[in-house]
C-alpha cells in the first residue's frame, strides 16, 4: 500500500493549518491589535532567524512596546501554538511508524530482532534462554516535570484525535466539515483556557495522571506488541514460548522522598483505585469475550480443562453458576465467562468468591484458550483471548505495582528512635555496631520493637512516626492488595550496609519478612553520590557477606535490585564524570553480585533530559556494559516523557517494541559474549577525561557567587513557585547546588538555553586526554566502536544544539555584573570547545546528524526566541503587578513546551 493511501497529510500541512486556526482564533477573541503584535513578534523572530535581518531589534522593540494584558496574550498565543505544533509532531511520528511497518524498514522493531536473531545463527533454545531472561520494567514516577494542566492534556489529546481522523479517513465533504468545526471549537476552548495551574497538584492528582496513560493506552497496545512478536519467532523458530516480558510500576502516591503529602492514607488510596480501574477493565474484556464465544456445546468437545473450572466455580458460586446454566444452556464457554466476571466483581467487594489473586483469572483464560484451540478455533483464541491473557499477565489486580521510597536518614530516626524505647543507644554505635544489631535482631523469632504500638502511642517524633506508620500499613496492604501490589523499598541516598538493613528490620519488626525463608520486599539501595557508588563493594559485599541480608537475598529469588541515580550523580559530578562513574560502577556491582552468585537487576533512575540520563532509550539499552545485561532491566519514566511515550497508542506501541527490540539483543549479546571489544586505550582515555572533567565542573560550581548567579540569570525562583508537582523543589529550602533537586536545577537551566548540565566539562575531560598525549584518532574510533562513548556524545551533541547561547547571553546580563563576568564566560569557552570536538570526533558538519532533529529545531526556534526576551524583560523588573507574575509562570510553560523538556 502507498504512504498516500496510508495518510493525507504531512506535518507541514498540520503546522500550517492548526497555525491558521490558531491566529484565526486570537484575532477573533483578543483584545484589537494583538494578532497583528503576534504576528509582527513571530515574523520579526522568524527574519532574524532566517538571517533577513541582523538583529532582533524589531521583535524586542514590539515586545517592549506592549502593555501587561498585551505582553499576557503574547505569551499565551506563542505557548499554545506549541502545544499544538507539538502535536503536529507527534501525527508525523505516526506516519513514520506505520509508513515503516508496512515497508518493513523499522530497524528497531519487534521484526528486527528476530531477524537479528536469525542472522546471528541463534538456535531455538538460546532464543527460548534470552526471552526467559527478559523482563523490561518501566516505572512511572510523579517527578514535577510535566508543565502542562490535565485539562489542557485533555484538550489536546481531542485536537489529535481529530487531527488523525483528517489524515487517516477518506471524508466526505460534509464529515470534513464537521470534524472543522470540531476541531475549531477544540481550539477556541484551549485558547480560553487557563495554562497556569492556580494551585499546586496534590498526589491524588499525580497518581491519577499516571493510571491515565497505564489504563487507556498501554492496557490496549502491550498485547500488540506480544503478539506481534509471537507471529515473528513463530515464522523463525517455531514453537518458542514467549513467557511475560513487560511489568509496569509507578512511584506516583508512594514515593515520600521529600514530600510530606505521601502519606499512609494516599497510598492506600492509589493502591484501591489502581484494583478497581483495572478490575473494572477485565469486566469490560470478559463482558466482550462473551459476545465472541458462543460456541454450542453439542458441535464442540469441551475439554476436561474447562469441565474442572465451571465445577470449581459452581462449588464457589452455586447460585451464579445456576443462572448461567439457565441463561447459556449449551454454552459452556458463556457460562465459564459470566462466573469469572463475578469473580472478578468480587475481588473487592464486601462478597466472598472473588479471585485470590490474578493467577486464577489466568488460569481460567487459559483453560478456555486450550479448549478453543482444541476445537479448532485457533483464530477465536488468538484474535479474543490470548490478548487478554498477556494483559492479566502484565497488569494483574494491582495496574501497576507500586514502589516504596524514602530518604535513609529517616529510616535511620526512626530505628533509633525506637530501639531508644528498648533502652539501646543506637545512636552511639558505630557502623559495624550497628550492622551486627540489627542482623542480630532481624535473625530473633520475636520482634524487638512493637512497631504498631509505637505508631499508636505518639512517643516518638513526627518523622520516625511516618516511617513506622508507613512499615506498619504495609503489612496490611500485603494482606488487603496482595504482595505484589507494593513489594519494592528504594532507600534515597543510601551509603552505608546499615541503611538497608534498618529497611529490612523494620520490615521484619513489622511482620513484612520473616527469616529465614520469607521476605516480601525487595530492599533497594539508591546509589547515587560518588561516595555511595565508589563505595559498591563496601556496601554490597557487607550485605551479601551478612547473614540476615543473605536469607532475604535467596527469599527473593536470589536477586538484587540497585537503584542508579543519575539526576544526584550529574549535578554532583557533572556530564562527562557522571556517565563514565555510571558505567564503571553498573560493571563493578556486576562483578560484586556475580562474585556473591546473586542475580542483579538495575533500575535506572532516568529523567527525561540528557543530563539526567534521558535520550533514546533503545540507545540507553545497547550502551549498557554486556555484564550488567541480565535481562532484568528497571527505569524509570517521568514527566512529560510519559506524555510524549504513551499518550498516543501507536507512538506508546512502538517505544515498547523498541525497548524490547533492545534489551532482546543485548541480552543475547551478553550470553553470546559481548562482541564490542573495549581497547585498553580507550578506558586510560575515560580514566583520564572523567577526572578533569570533574575538576572543571566543580571550578565552575566553587566559583564565588556561582549560586547567586544561577538564581539571577536563571528562572529558578519562577519554577518553585509553579505548581508543577507535590514535592517541594528543595530537600531542607536552602539555596545551594547540593541541596537543589536535580529537576529544578536542569529545569531552569533548560529555560535559560544554557544546558550546561547536558555537556558542560565534556570539552575539559576530552583536551586534558588529548594534552596528555592521547589523539583524535583513537576517539574517533571510540565513538564509531563503543556504544557507551557513542551514545554518552550523541546525547551531548543533542543538548549542545539546543543550547543557544545568545539568548543565555540575555540572562547572563540578567546577574550581577561580577557574577556575569566571573561566571559566563567560561560556560561559553566549554561550549564552543564542545562544539569543535564533537564535530572532530564524529566527523559531523553539523551537531545533529538526523534531518528531522534538525528540522525540529528550525522549526520551534523563532517561535521559543519571543518567549525567552519576554521572560527575560519580566525577570529583570524588581516588581510585577498579577498580571506580569501570571505572564511570566506562563513564558515558563510556553518555553517548556517549546523545548519539549522541562527536567
Amino acid at each position: 500500500m502507498s504512504d498516500t493511501r496510508l495518510h493525507s497529510r504531512d506535518v507541514n500541512q498540520d503546522v500550517r493549518e492548526l497555525g491558521a486556526l490558531l491566529g484565526e482564533v486570537i484575532a477573533d477573541l483578543s483584545t484589537e491589535g494583538a494578532f497583528d503584535t503576534v504576528e509582527s513578534v513571530r515574523q520579526a523572530a522568524i527574519a532574524y532567524r532566517r538571517g533577513d535581518a541582523d538583529s532582533r531589534a524589531a521583535m524586542e522593540a514590539a515586545l517592549a512596546g506592549c502593555n501587561p494584558t498585551r505582553a499576557d496574550e503574547v505569551a499565551r498565543a506563542f505557548t499554545t501554538y506549541f502545544e499544538l505544533i507539538n502535536l503536529a509532531e507527534e501525527r508525523e511520528r505516526v506516519r513514520a511508524v506505520r509508513r515503516g511497518t508496512q515497508a518493513d524498514t523499522l530497524a528497531d522493531s519487534v521484526a528486527a530482532a528476530v531477524d537479528s536473531l536469525v542472522a546471528d545463527d541463534a538456535d531455538a533454545e538460546t532464543v527460548q534462554s534470552v526471552l526467559d531472561d527478559v523482563l523490561i520494567e518501566p516505572t512511572f514516577t510523579a517527578h514535577p516535570t510535566e508543565a502542562r494542566r490535565k485539562t489542557v492534556k485533555a484538550k489536546l489529546r481531542s485536537i489529535a484525535g481529530h487531527v488523525e481522523t483528517l489524515d487517516e479517513r477518506r471524508l466526505t465533504d460534509d464529515e470534513r466539515g464537521r470534524v472543522d468545526r470540531s476541531l475549531e471549537a477544540e481550539v477556541t476552548s484551549l485558547w480560553q483556557t487557563p495554562q497556569v495551574r492556580k494551585r499546586r497538584p496534590e498526589v491524588t492528582d499525580e497518581a491519577l495522571n499516571v493510571q491515565w496513560y497505564l489504563k487507556n493506552t498501554l492496557f490496549d497496545v502491550v498485547g500488540e506488541v506480544y503478539d506481534e512478536l509471537e507471529t515473528e519467532l513463530g515464522e523463525a523458530y517455531g514453537d518458542v514460548d514467549v513467557p511475560k516480558l513487560f511489568e509496569f510500576r509507578s512511584w506516583a502516591g508512594s514515593d515520600r522522598d521529600g514530600n510530606p503529602h505521601v502519606t499512609p492514607d494516599i497510598t492506600e488510596e492509589t493502591l484501591d483505585r489502581q484494583r478497581s480501574v483495572v478490575l473494572a477493565r477485565y469486566r469490560q474484556e470478559l463482558k466482550r469475550l462473551s459476545g465472541v464465544v458462543s460456541q454450542d456445546a453439542t458441535r464442540i468437545t469441551v475439554g476436561e480443562g474447562v469441565r474442572e473450572r465451571l465445577a470449581h466455580h459452581a462449588e464457589a458460586l452455586p447460585g451464579v453458576a445456576e443462572a448461567a446454566e439457565e441463561r447459556y444452556a449449551d454454552e459452556p464457554y458463556r457460562q465459564l465467562l459470566k462466573l469469572m466476571r463475578e469473580r472478578v466483581v468480587r475481588v473487592d467487594g464486601v462478597r466472598p468468591g472473588g479471585y485470590e489473586d490474578s493467577d486464577g483469572l489466568l488460569g481460567d483464560l487459559d483453560a478456555l484458550a486450550t479448549d478453543l484451540r482444541e476445537n479448532g478455533a485457533e483464530s477465536v483464541a488468538a484474535a479474543h483471548v490470548d490478548p487478554l491473557r498477556r494483559r492479566v499477565s502484565t497488569f494483574g489486580f494491582s495496574l501497576a505495582s507500586l514502589d516504596l521510597r524514602d530518604h535513609q536518614e529517616n529510616h535511620t530516626l526512626a530505628v533509633t528512635e525506637a530501639l531508644d524505647r528498648e533502652g539501646i543507644d543506637y545512636e552511639a554505635l558505630d557502623e559495624d555496631e550497628r550492622v551486627d544489631l540489627l542482623t542480630e535482631a532481624i535473625l530473633e523469632d520475636d520482634p524487638v520493637v512493637d512497631v504498631a504500638e509505637l505508631v499508636a502511642s505518639g512517643e516518638c517524633s513526627e518523622t520516625a512516626t511516618k516511617v513506622l506508620d508507613l512499615f506498619d500499613s504495609t503489612a496490611e496492604w500485603h494482606r488487603e492488595y496482595g504482595v505484589d501490589a507494593i513489594d519494592t523499598y528504594a532507600i534515597s541516598m543510601c551509603e552505608e550496609p546499615s541503611h538497608v538493613l534498618e529497611v529490612l528490620f523494620l520490615a521484619d519488626q513489622a511482620g513484612i519478612a520473616d527469616l529465614p525463608g520469607y521476605c516480601g520486599i525487595d530492599v533497594v539501595p539508591l546509589l547515587e553520590t560518588e561516595y555511595a557508588l565508589s563505595g559498591a563493594r563496601r556496601i554490597m559485599g557487607t550485605l551479601y557477606e551478612n547473614e540476615a541480608y543473605a536469607a532475604a537475598v535467596e527469599a527473593r529469588n536470589g536477586t538484587q535490585e540497585i537503584m542508579l541515580g543519575y539526576s544526584d550523580s550529574n549535578k554532583e559530578n557533572g556530564y562527562l564524570a557522571a556517565q563514565w562513574s555510571l558505567h564503571t560502577n553498573q560493571k563493578r556491582l556486576a562483578a560484586i553480585c556475580e562474585d556473591y552468585d546473586v542475580n542483579l537487576r538495575l533500575f535506572h533512575g532516568r529523567g527525561g533530559s540528557i543530563s539526567r540520563g534521558g535520550g533514546p532509550m533503545n540507545d540507553a539499552l545497547l550502551a549498557l556494559p554486556a555484564s550488567t545485561v541480565t535481562g532484568q532491566v528497571k527505569f524509570t519514566e517521568q514527566g512529560e516523557a510519559i506524555a510524549e511515550k504513551y499518550a498516543n497508542p501507536h507512538i506508546a506501541s512502538r517505544n515498547l517494541e523498541q525497548m524490547l527490540n533492545a534489551q532482546i539483543r543485548a541480552r543475547y549479546r551478553a550470553l553470546d559474549g559481548d562482541r564490542v571489544r573495549i581497547r585498553s586505550e580507550w578506558r586510560d582515555a575515560m580514566e583520564t577525561a572523567a577526572p578533569a572533567a570533574r575538576e572543571a565542573y566543580h571550578d565552575l560550581l566553587n566559583t564565588d557567587g556561582f549560586v547567586a548567579f544561577f538564581e539571577q540569570a536563571t528562572p529558578i525562583t519562577v519554577i518553585e513557585d509553579l505548581n508543577l508537582g507535590s514535592r517541594p523543589a528543595s530537600r531542607s529550602g536552602e539555596r545551594s547546588v547540593e541541596d537543589l533537586r536535580a529537576i529544578p536545577w536542569v529545569f531552569s537551566w533548560t529555560q535559560a538555553r544554557c544546558i550546561i548540565p547536558g555537556w558542560f566539562s565534556l570539552a575539559s575531560g576530552l583536551d586534558a586526554y588529548l594534552d596528555d598525549g592521547g589523539d583524535l584518532e583513537t576517539l574517533r574510533e571510540m565513538y564509531e566502536e563503543w556504544p557507551f562513548f557513542g551514545t554518552m556524545l550523541d546525547n551531548a551533541a543533542l543538548s549542545l544544539a539546543r543550547t543557544d547561547l545568545e539568548i543565555a547571553a540575555g540572562y547572563a546580563d540578567l546577574a550581577d555584573d561580577e557574577l556575569s563576568a566571573a561566571v559566563f564566560p567560561r560556560i561559553c569557552e566549554e561550549y564552543e570547545r564542545a562544539c569543535e570536538l564533537v564535530l572532530e570526533v564524529t566527523g559531523r558538519e553539523r551537531l545533529l546528524d538526523r534531518d528531522w532533529l534538525e528540522e525540529n529545531l528550525d522549526r520551534r526556534n523563532p517561535y521559543v526566541d519571543p518567549l525567552n526576551y519576554l521572560q527575560m524583560s519580566l525577570l529583570s523588573r524588581t516588581h510585577r503587578t498579577p498580571t506580569e507574575d501570571r505572564t511570566l509562570r506562563l513564558t515558563v510553560k510556553g518555553i517548556a513546551a517549546g523545548m519539549k523538556n522541562t527536567g
